[in-house]
């Protein structure tokens, strides 16, 4: 009996199978085992030897195959991999620079070059096995004396280590981006030898050129990062300001290398070959002119994605714009939902890891949406005006329930910013970035409308609350969300757009937990090398210090701090603890500042401290000080006035802070406190028993005194550190001696975050909730022996879809 054809249906369940398969790898904590890959060939030959009784079957063999696919892929990924005894260890790396460099800015100042690294070899390393390391690693060198440029070959001696970043509740998942990047380590160069030059013709080379010349040619440095962004994907040559500005407006998915830049090429050439072909009737004969323009588009789509840097929002694109031309090219008229998810399915066969970017899900939903939405064909330039901004209007109600979840955040002001930007980069500014490279006088006329555009977003983002920031809401709200957003953009009777619309309110305005009356939470976030503690009582909220500074520009407060108390629903800090003066404490202190209203100020800060001249109250802290919030109470215990007349250092000035619980449970925060000041703390207060200890100086030696741990008998101690830290904090002897005292001792490194309830003594790590195979999983490597890897400012990447 003849096989039924395939219908619609069977197309989307295996369409849909292979996405799922595809999705449930990326939520696995880790791959499969040799005998798991085994029983599941098994399982793929049975479903197979089935799908002819159901057609369910053949959707499983699918999922089944996705799943097996994507997990070998990924196992050659992360193969082979840096063995944590070479980190921190000097080896010789040959190979080529495999990306644009990008300027960067040390600590203390000091100029440098971030950039991605193709291993071809690793010198000898004076030991029996030679090292194992990644094929592509992420090198940052500081002052260099010969320019680094892509293409060209190098000889460096660096310090690699494991690729690893914070981990923060909703943070950005740096380890994530760098595994999708095929990079398993960075490090710091320490010597570098020049082998051989860039080939002129490479396209590495052009790429190089090409930027030096924007950068000579335009004055504004601000303005030759857009345009370079725009011609070249370099994103990472726009200001950190004026990123903030494209960001909070919500154009940023505008200077990126995106769909939008890509299709439009492809559009254009497409566009100018139709006509042309038409002209030749020996090439009609031979291939229709729809058809040869498709492909001339898919391949001018190609090209200039690869010379921008072949980034992942841009194979997206080439790759479903080839999806949509095949499909159109073997005469398959399929119903738009099929032709979309055909190309998700092929876009994820490329990327399986597309899945877990936002940009995959916002490109995909406003393809959707707009092609759900549909419209009419416009005559006349007010109907296309309408239509225009009827488009415009579905794009940005339909996805901002995605975008609050993806980034916590909307720009109220985005509808108006993007009704001028996107026209204005798409149409303008773009083309004049690319043709300036034939001709460079464009590029000043490009220079002058971002200068333009750029004033007007300034003009936007100025309005009172411009930028909508929400907490995180619970899964069911965001399908909920998401629903009604549907509802909304779809052309439905007003009632159902009316439900839609009531259908967002939990995601718009969710339930946010706190602790119960008479109890708190201490949440460490994971920062790097230095303090920041938040306590939350059920109505306030105190910070303990703000973290360190990574760089010029870059900071614990911007990029850990306010993420994550946003995301928690905390719009105020009723109470900001700075310790003392060390910038690994007060790092993040005047952005936070800046960017939430903090109602009082207490430190040991001197007189005249830059941090002191704000208008908010402030107090100096001294041991007697007291309050109590929501039947908590905090004592301050140190320092004394006698020792801020005595002149003490800084890390002895420290803040110290005992929480107490109504029902008894205790934290106590110590600063950087040190053992001859500790031993006084202990003399002076009879009962330091708290549950919880911050440790003292992150685990230096010069603090965790016995009399101390045998004072306070915490059941668990917490350090904030750096990951291979140059200090190497926890040193060995402290560790030792919190293991003698039996205190259990938990590292940011290795933890992440570290979330504990006074009320049920429940305790949580970070990296334990969220555990997935590309999580680096190896011990880690705080208050080892031997050399460390050198302090380097954190990745920043700024994500533009």
């Amino acid at each position: 009996m003849a096989q039924r054809p395939w219908g619609v249906r069977e197309l989307v369940a295996t369409g849909l199978a292979w996405l799922a398969g595809v999705a449930l790898l990326q939520c696995c904590e880790r791959l499969p085992t040799a005998t798991e890959y085994a029983l599941l060939g098994l399982l793929f030959v049975l479903l197979l030897l089935l799908h002819r009784r159901h057609w369910l079957a053949l959707a499983a063999a699918v999922a089944v195959f996705a799943f097996v696919q994507a997990g070998l892929r990924a196992e050659m990924r992360m193969k082979p991999e840096l063995h944590p005894a070479w980190e921190g260890r000097d080896l010789v790396l040959s190979g080529r620079v495999d990306s644009l460099p990008i300027a960067i800015t040390g600590q203390g100042g000091m100029p440098g070059w971030r950039f991605e690294f193709a291993v071809e070899s690793v010198g000898p390393a004076g030991t029996a096995l030679p090292p194992e390391v990644p094929r592509r690693v992420m090198l940052l060198a500081y002052d260099s004396a010969q320019p680094i440029t892509a293409g060209e070959r190098w000889r460096f001696t660096a310090r690699l280590k494991r690729a690893h970043g914070l981990a923060n509740p909703g943070g950005f998942d740096v380890e994530l981006w760098l595994f999708e990047q095929g990079l398993r380590a960075s490090g710091v160069v320490r010597t570098a030898e020049r082998l051989q030059a860039a080939s002129w013709w490479s396209l590495d080379a052009a790429r190089q050129r090409l930027r030096t010349a924007i950068r000579e040619r335009v004055a504004d440095p601000g303005m030759a990062g857009v345009l370079a962004a725009l011609s070249l994907g370099d994103q990472n040559a726009i200001a950190h300001s004026d990123w903030n500005l494209f960001r909070d407006t919500g154009v940023s998915h505008l200077l990126s290398v995106s769909g939008s830049h890509v299709v439009l090429l492809g559009w254009m050439a497409a566009a100018l070959v139709s006509p042309l072909w038409r002209r030749s009737r020996w090439l009609c004969l031979r291939l229709p002119a729809p058809t040869a323009a498709r492909w001339v588009g898919v391949a001018v789509a190609f090209a200039y994605a690869l010379f921008s840097g072949w980034g992942v929002p841009a194979q997206r694109t080439v790759v479903m714009l080839a999806a949509l031309a095949g499909l159109r090219s073997v005469g398959l008229r399929w119903p738009w939902p099929l032709v979309l998810l055909a190309a998700a399915v092929i876009v994820t066969a490329v990327d399986p890891w597309a899945l877990m970017q936002p940009g995959f899900w916002l490109s995909f939903g406003a393809v959707g949406l707009l092609m759900a939405a549909g419209g009419e064909h416009a005559e006349g330039w007010r109907a296309r005006l309408k239509a225009a901004l009827r488009t415009q209007a579905i794009a940005t109600v339909g996805l901002a329930p995605l975008s609050l979840i993806c980034f916590s955040q909307l720009s109220l002001v985005g509808l108006l910013a993007n009704l001028v930007a996107i026209p204005l980069i798409t149409f303008v500014i773009t083309p004049l970035a690319l043709m300036g490279g034939l001709f460079t006088p464009l590029w000043a006329l490009a220079a002058l409308l971002t200068q333009a555009l750029m004033a007007w977003l300034k003009l936007l983002i100025a309005w009172p609350a411009a930028v909508w920031w929400l907490p995180a809401a619970p899964l069911w709200s965001q399908g909920l969300a998401l629903l009604g957003a549907v509802l909304v953009a779809l052309r439905l009777p007003w009632r159902l757009r009316a439900a839609g619309l009531l259908m967002t309110l939990p995601l718009l305005w969710p339930a946010v937990p706190h602790p119960p009356a008479g109890e708190f939470e201490l949440l460490a976030p994971d920062i790097g090398q230095g303090n920041a503690v938040l306590i939350r009582t059920h109505g306030h909220a105190l910070l303990f210090d703000t973290g360190p500074v990574y760089a010029p520009g870059s900071d614990a407060g911007e990029r850990v701090l306010l993420p994550l108390l946003r995301r928690l629903g905390v719009h105020r800090v009723d109470m900001l603890v700075l310790s003392h003066r060390d910038v690994d404490h007060v790092g993040g202190a005047a952005t936070l500042m800046q960017a939430l209203p903090v109602s009082e100020l207490r430190s040991s800060l001197e007189p005249g401290h830059p941090l002191l001249r704000t208008p908010m109250p402030a107090k100096r802290c001294e041991a007697g000080q007291g309050w109590t919030w929501d039947g908590v109470r905090f004592d301050v215990l140190h320092p004394t006035l006698a020792n801020y007349d005595a002149g003490l250092k800084s890390n002895d000035l420290s803040c110290v802070l005992r929480i107490t619980s109504a029902s008894g449970r205790r934290a106590l925060l110590a600063g950087d406190l040190e053992a001859e000041q500790e031993k006084r703390l202990v003399q002076r207060e009879p009962d330091l028993r708290a549950d919880v200890l911050l440790v003292p100086h992150h685990g230096s030696k010069t603090s965790s005194s016995a009399e101390l741990l045998a004072a306070v008998r915490p059941s668990v101690g917490v350090v904030q550190a750096g990951y291979r830290s140059r200090f190497g904090h926890p040193a060995p002897p402290v560790l030792a001696r919190y293991q003698a005292a039996g205190i259990a001792v938990v590292a940011s490194p290795a933890c992440g975050a570290w979330q504990w309830q006074s009320a049920t003594l429940e305790h949580s790590c970070e990296r334990d909730l969220r555990r997935r195979y590309w999580l680096d999983r190896s011990p880690a490597s705080v208050g080892l022996e031997g050399p460390q890897v050198e302090e380097a400012p954190a990745v920043e990447v700024e994500l533009a879809f």
